[in-house]
Formats: C-alpha cells, sequence, structure tokens
C-alpha cells in the first residue's frame, strides 16, 4: 500500500444523504492521533465544506475509541529529542481548533476514549453526543504537560471555572454520563447508540435548518464568548435585518404556512 493510501485510510468519509460521515481509523491506536490524522481530518473538514450537497458534518471513531491523544510513540519521540520534524511530522498551518471556523455545523460522536487532544477535537466541535461509558480525560498534567490547543479557554466557558480547573489539575478519567451533566456534551446515550443518535439529528438540521442560517448562528455563538452583551446585540439586529432578505427567510415562512418541508438553498 502506497503512503498516500495509508494516509487515507486514516480518517474515513462516507456521505448519507446530505451529512458526511468522517471516522477516525486508527482502532488498535484507539485512533490516537498523529501529524498525518490530523492533516487527513482537516483536509476532509476543507472537501466537505465546500461541498455544496453537504449540510452537516458528524465526526467519530472507528473501534472502542473516540481519539485518545496524542499516539505515545510521537511522544515518546518528541521526548527524546524535542519537536520532530521530516516526513510524517511537517506542522500543519491549520490550528486545532479549524473546525470552528467552518460554515457547517460539525458534531462529535464520542463512542470511547477521549483524552487530551482527542478531547480537543471533540470540544471544537459544534455539538456533542457522548456514550454514557466512553472515558473522558483531560490527561496533560499526568504527562508532564499543559492545557494545550485552547482547553484552558473553551473548558471553563462550558463546565464553568472550577470543574475545568479540577478535570485539568487532576487528569483523572471519568465517563461519558459525567461529561453531559458538566455540559460537555448535548447528550449522553448507551454506547451502540451514540453514532445513530448523532446522525438522526444531522439529518433533522440537514432536511429542516437553513444552511445560510445555521452558517450565521454558528459564527454568533462562538464569536460572542468575545463580545460583551449590546455587541452581540446589535449585532444580532443587524444580521437578522440582512436575513430578512434572503430568499430562506422567504422560503422558511412560506413552508411553515404551506405545513411542508423547506426547500433551502445550499451554501
Amino acid at each position: 500500500m502506497s503512503m498516500l493510501s495509508e494516509n487515507h485510510d486514516l480518517v474515513l468519509s462516507e456521505s448519507r444523504g446530505a451529512v458526511r460521515i468522517l471516522t477516525f481509523n486508527r482502532p488498535e491506536r484507539l485512533n490516537a492521533w498523529t501529524p498525518d490524522l490530523g492533516r487527513r481530518y482537516f483536509d476532509l473538514l476543507e472537501e466537505a465544506d465546500r461541498d455544496p450537497s453537504v449540510r452537516v458534518v458528524v465526526v467519530t471513531g472507528a473501534g472502542k475509541g473516540f481519539c485518545a491523544g496524542a499516539d505515545f510513540e510521537a511522544l515518546a519521540a518528541i521526548g527524546a529529542g524535542g519537536v520532530p520534524d521530516g516526513p510524517g511530522f511537517e506542522i500543519d498551518p491549520r490550528p486545532t481548533t479549524f473546525p470552528i471556523t467552518l460554515r457547517k455545523p460539525v458534531i462529535a460522536a464520542v463512542n470511547g476514549a477521549c483524552a487530551g487532544l482527542g478531547m480537543v477535537y471533540a470540544l471544537v466541535c459544534d455539538l456533542v453526543f457522548t456514550a454514557e461509558d466512553a472515558k473522558w480525560t483531560t490527561a496533560f498534567s499526568r504527562r508532564g504537560l499543559i492545557a494545550e490547543y485552547g482547553l484552558a479557554w473553551i473548558l471553563p466557558k462550558l463546565a464553568g471555572q472550577a470543574r475545568a480547573m479540577e478535570l485539568l489539575l487532576s487528569g483523572r478519567t471519568f465517563p461519558g454520563s459525567e461529561a453531559y451533566a458538566l455540559g460537555l456534551a448535548c447528550r449522553a446515550v448507551p454506547g451502540e447508540r451514540v453514532l445513530d443518535e448523532a446522525l438522526a439529528y444531522a439529518e433533522e438540521l440537514a432536511v429542516h435548518s437553513s444552511p445560510a442560517s445555521m452558517a450565521v448562528i454558528k459564527r454568533q455563538v462562538w464569536d460572542d464568548w468575545e463580545r460583551g452583551l449590546d455587541e452581540s446585540r446589535d449585532r444580532a439586529v443587524m444580521l437578522m435585518r440582512e436575513s430578512f432578505g434572503q430568499p430562506d427567510f422567504t422560503e422558511g415562512v412560506a413552508s411553515f404556512l404551506e405545513r411542508r418541508r423547506p426547500d433551502f438553498r445550499p451554501l
């Protein structure tokens, strides 16, 4: 098998109607991150964002893990000789928070181990569905590392400062049911149902929600974390006025009055 083929197999891509399913595919390593896997994942996200047939992206893991953090072989190489370079270790200019910059909703279906960088990957998605028994951990403090890739910014906003601090300092393992209780996931379901639940929700968005509206709302939610209330309100007024002149507003009202499914335009 060629290196190109191997790299393409690291993350699988499948379409189900207007939903694109991306699957981390290193099940023998609980889908632990490598630079090649990260690049392939972001390439596929870019491709889905450009594809007008795709309205929602669902991300999950093959086998028993979602993403168990950075691969320990890569970590060992870094520990032995600093940050490695050469084939397979080229620096990707896209930041780990890249998924939040896309126009389309990205939903994580956390089916198993979700650790370190894997936890970051989950929380920079727009929504998280988790298996109740999935094992979550920040892990960093137990590896001599720090809260990486913006997690010290994201986690307190989702769970509150005290809970975020506790998870980051201890690096303890906690179940998906607790991740839900902490506000890290919007649903916690039995493991065998997590992907189906995420897909059912994604398909609902793809059918009933305006792609243009979802793109603007996604930007509002992520960007308004750094805005004051007055600025957020005033910007929303401006965006609402713009939406009144868009075809999706006309179609949204018409489909409601006519009691039919909307026919929104793709991005």
